[in-house]
């Protein structure tokens, strides 16, 4: 006799699986039909007991094998119904994939398009000296530096700085042209309070860079940077403006200008170089790096003053430079006030505790009178014979005291937690 329980897969099956379930069936009536007596009351509860937990496990098995097939032939429906039941409200996710044409690169490099249009009236300038180079046999390199054409006839503008280092010094300016071609050039103005000068080539028909404006500038915007730092020509960095008139006498400098401040890599050899914003117009000409991501540049309006300057000295000379130039002393370093934020983070280091006051050394500058007595950047000067120094103002004053006495300067130097004393003998510029 089948057992009433046996029929239990009958319910779960589907009509595809009939045959399976009614072998099944059969295989557990055959089986548990021949259970009928027992020996002894106690003898019937433990057969009874063994069979009914094999029976147990079985239909629960055959139960879940019955279950599974359904699953399995009934997939696709339970697939449909359950891509049926819509989230309302939920944000659909759509995937792109990048392009592999050009349309990004011409949409978002906006950089590379200024730099196609100034980088050709960039050039690269090289200040020869008497020197002779032992290995290759030529005039020695004093010093090297950039510019930019502002005229078709040749006219390059530049920095100072870059042109006269030291007097006596530069025999022959070499300039490189954007297509490697070099040519002699010569200096015809310079002016030292606002570190600008003119150099000329005889070339003409040359790309020409547009001067724009610097009095409408704003911080944040963006900047490019061309020059030739380390004597790399038609090197680009970029960055943006981040003051617009950091005054001259923050950055220890004898002018009345407001340089234009910048976080775009300027090292040695940009100088003289052109800033340049999005409209791939000059904004500034590249002067000085106080250290990495602070640099300045100055304005292109005071460059607009000085070549109109250049056009009425022409009617009556023919150049500011040397003749005009008045003699003045210099050092040869790059100074910076110690107002008393700077002097208080400066006084949390154990090597500058004891400093209470003086001006603090950036740069100097290689072959100067300064660089030769021992002075070092990092440097703080806090007395000079004798006087204590409270500001850059104050060691200007003291060289154009030494300047009239023609004497030696004896400045006092704390340098790593010591003291040291040096002397320094200004030159002329």
């Amino acid at each position: 006799m089948a057992f009433a329980s046996s029929r239990l897969p009958w319910v779960f099956l589907s009509k595809k699986s009939l045959n399976v379930s009614r072998f099944t069936t059969i295989v557990l009536a055959e089986r548990y039909a021949k259970v009928r007596a027992f020996h002894s009351q106690r003898q019937a509860r433990r057969v009874h007991s063994i069979n009914g937990k094999g029976f147990l496990t079985c239909t629960a098995l055959i139960a879940g094998v019955g279950f599974g097939y359904l699953l399995y032939n009934r997939r696709d429906d339970i697939r449909q119904r359950i891509g049926n039941l819509g989230v309302p409200n939920l944000p659909v996710v759509h995937t792109i994939s990048l392009s592999s044409s050009d349309e990004n690169r011409n949409k978002f490099n906006f950089i590379a398009d200024v730099v196609e249009v100034c980088a050709p009236s960039v050039v690269y300038i090289e200040i020869k000296d008497n020197r002779i180079d032992p290995f290759t046999g030529k005039l020695g390199t004093k010093s090297n530096g950039s510019g930019f054409i502002v005229s078709q006839d040749g006219l390059i503008l530049t920095n100072a700085h870059v042109v006269i280092n030291r007097p006596n010094a530069t025999v022959k300016v070499n300039v490189q042209l954007y297509d490697g071609s070099t040519y002699e050039g010569v200096i015809e103005d310079v002016d030292l309070q606002s570190d600008l000068a003119t150099i000329r080539i005889n070339k003409t028909n040359l790309p020409v860079m547009k001067l724009g404006t610097s009095s409408n500038i704003r911080p944040g915007e963006f900047v490019v940077a061309i020059g030739s730092p380390l004597a790399l020509n038609n090197t680009i960095t970029s960055g943006v403006i981040s003051s617009v008139n950091r005054s001259s006498e923050k950055l220890g400098l004898r002018s009345q200008i407001g340089y234009i401040q910048t976080d775009a890599a300027i090292t040695y050899g940009n100088s003289g170089g052109p800033l340049v914003n999005l409209n791939g117009e000059t904004i500034g000409i590249n002067a000085i790096k106080m250290a990495s991501g602070i640099s300045f540049a100055v304005p292109i309006d005071y460059a607009k003053e000085f070549l109109k300057k250049i056009e009425s000295h022409k009617k009556g000379k023919t150049s500011t430079y040397p003749q005009d130039i008045p003699k003045k002393k210099y050092i040869g370093v790059t100074m910076q006030s110690l107002l008393p934020d700077i002097l208080l983070d400066m006084q949390q280091y154990n090597e500058y505790r004891q400093v209470k006051h003086g001006v603090a050394i950036w740069k100097v500058l290689l072959g100067s009178p300064a660089y030769n007595a021992g002075l070092q950047p990092g440097d703080v000067i806090t007395h000079a014979n004798g006087k204590p120094m409270q500001s850059t103002s104050d060691i200007y004053k003291i060289i154009e005291e030494s300047g009239n006495n023609s004497r030696n300067i004896n400045f006092l130097v704390v340098r790593k937690g010591r003291v040291l004393s040096i002397q320094i003998e200004p030159e002329d510029i």
